[in-house]
């Protein structure tokens, strides 16, 4: 972002000096290109935070779908449905299994 040229005081304390037919047409001049030119570094300005702030809010809506899409997939997956096994019931189907393989020989 660009600064500018005149603050809000510099406008207001601004005294051109006189000539006998009154302000100075030159130094007025020279100051409202400043002025102009400020205006023009505003509206640039106004532009890119407007730019900014619509890629944001696309930043923001994807990631609202994104939030979206997960949520759907975590209510899809209920932990309710999976099988829970314990220590015993572990050990007991390892048993199985190596009486399977190895044969009753203990």
């Amino acid at each position: 972002m660009e600064k500018l040229n005149v603050s809000p005081e510099d406008v207001l304390n601004f005294q051109p000096k006189v000539d006998f037919k009154g302000y100075s047409p030159s130094e007025v001049d020279a100051f409202l290109d400043l002025i102009l030119a400020d205006y023009q570094t505003t509206e640039a300005n106004i532009q890119e935070l407007l730019d900014v702030i619509s890629s944001l809010q696309d930043e923001i809506s994807k990631l609202n779908n994104e939030i979206v899409e997960l949520k759907g997939k975590a209510r899809s997956f209920d932990l309710s449905n999976t099988t829970s096994y314990s220590s015993v019931d572990l050990l007991k189907r390892l048993s199985r299994l190596e009486e399977e393989v190895y044969g009753n020989n203990k």
